[in-house]
């Protein structure tokens, strides 16, 4: 499997004959995720998904920032304590990811459970003259690493002539970034150089190498945090281990609007929330999956609607397979489908072996949907065939996150029924009768399709959106 890195700007091979470590950052837990948060997490979801589905197991561990100025000021703006603040928006997120269909990780770490390693993280930086003590903090000279700026293609000599002064006089060189924050304010913790918090890059470098080792397969995480988060990693971590920090860079592109940041000053930010209670999961998922993953997508409801219209077709294509039996008297294995079905699924998966491009694995997904309502409209898809269809199908729906919705078995034998009594109802010409099963059935969110060798049902996704 070949994956772009950002760092060497060339696709490299990804080792799958063992366990694949990845480090994905996460969120800062002071307000709601949103849907640029979601894009991110998804296409790293479909990415954990497909090794697995492959044999390969995966180290997923993703952090949560749980101490931050942001977080710090926002429990002040609502008298009430960081902790809490942190507490009620990683739950918010559990929540809201668990909805979206996204498996959790092997570990969630977060930066107040590991002040201890951080703190160790720094000493070993300072005993090596990499890090020095100011009146406000603990800073990292940048000066003292010389590929800084490797990561996002940036020069040292630019960025400090482009620098503008900087609030810390007490700071070496502007580019000089904290490693620890003195402070009063909680949540606060003693250190050997005073009381504070740390700085915001050096809780992923104390993390990441303490879960997944000195030089792990993949760091992950949007395209906005290459400069300076990334980049700050890598020079704290090389300078800490002496050797590569990760071996992949893996960056999601943005979700803009209408091909703008969002931002709350605009606005225009769409949470995980609200998309969810109007779109439901799969069609954010989809949305989040039908282009690059490294490249930029705009939100519009023009997308979401395309995006809608494909699964209910995706629907459709689940219980045709299911009800295949329930109207075909004769069997006849077709060669032809055969192949059309192994080479879409060849197809998938060469997509997501070459630099996950969901985009192209989705378009084969819908390749099987497309296929199969063809056959079933053509009233030639036979058991056999359906049965075949069906698992390569079920695989690129557990791959992709997809899932249908499910129905009970008490459920499928009183739909049938009244399919029956439809049917009879119809051929007794007693048509108000029939319409009035139709309608029930429609509150029942069951839809009938007809064929003329009789009438299958399918269960449709409640999706506020389309209501």
């Amino acid at each position: 499997m070949k994956i772009q890195d950002t760092l060497s700007n060339t696709e490299q091979d990804l080792d799958t004959s063992k366990t694949v470590r990845i480090y994905l950052c996460g969120v800062t837990v002071y307000d709601e995720s949103h849907i640029g948060h979601a894009r991110t997490i998804i296409v790293f979801d479909v990415l954990r998904r497909y090794l697995e589905n492959k044999g390969t197991w995966t180290e997923f561990i993703q952090n949560f920032t749980d101490v931050d100025d942001k977080i710090i000021n926002r429990a002040q703006r609502e008298e009430t304590t960081a902790e809490k603040i942190s507490a009620k928006y990683i739950e918010n997120y559990f929540h809201d990811f668990d909805g979206l269909n996204v498996r959790r990780a092997t570990n969630y770490p977060k930066a107040t459970e590991h002040i201890d390693d951080i703190i160790e993280f720094i000493k070993k930086l300072i005993e090596k003259q990499i890090a020095y003590v100011s009146k406000n903090g603990v800073y990292f000279a940048v000066s003292k690493f010389p590929e800084y700026g490797k990561l996002s293609k940036k020069k040292i000599d630019e960025l400090q002539s482009g620098s503008r002064i900087e609030i810390d006089g007490e700071k070496k060189d502007p580019l000089d970034f904290a490693l620890w924050k003195f402070s009063d304010i909680e949540p606060a913790w003693q250190s050997p150089w005073g009381k504070g918090r740390p700085g915001w890059h050096i809780e992923c470098s104390a993390m990441s190498i303490k879960y997944l080792g000195e030089n792990f397969d993949i760091h992950g995480g949007g395209r906005d945090l290459i400069f300076p988060h990334h980049e700050n990693e890598i020079a704290q971590s090389e300078s800490f281990t002496e050797s590569q920090f990760a071996k992949i860079w893996m960056h999601v592109g943005m979700v803009t609007i209408n091909g703008e940041k969002m931002s709350k000053s605009l606005g225009n930010i769409k949470t995980i929330k609200h998309v969810l209670e109007n779109w439901g999961p799969n069609i954010i998922r989809l949305f989040c999956l039908s282009g690059h993953y490294s490249k930029p997508i705009d939100y519009s409801e023009e997308l979401l609607n395309e995006n809608l219209i494909k699964w209910r077709q995706a629907e459709t294509c689940y219980y045709e397979l299911i009800h295949a039996k329930e109207r075909i008297n004769h069997e006849e294995e077709r060669e032809d489908i055969n192949q059309i079905i192994e080479k879409i699924n060849s197809d998938f998966d060469k997509a997501l072996e070459d630099d996950m491009n969901t985009h192209f694995a989705t378009s084969a997904f819908f390749q099987i949907v497309k296929e199969t309502n063809r056959l079933a409209a053509d009233e030639i898809l036979v058991k056999k065939d359906a049965d075949k269809i069906k698992i390569k199908y079920e695989r690129m729906l557990k791959i992709l996150g997809l899932a249908i919705p499910k129905i009970t078995e008490e459920e499928k034998i009183k739909v049938d029924k009244m399919i029956l009594d439809r049917e009879q109802f119809r051929k007794e010409k007693k048509f108000d009768e029939a319409d009035k099963i139709r309608e029930k059935l429609n509150e029942m969110k069951v839809e009938l399709i007809d064929h003329k060798k009789g009438t299958i049902w399918m269960r449709k996704e409640d999706i506020k959106a389309e209501n």
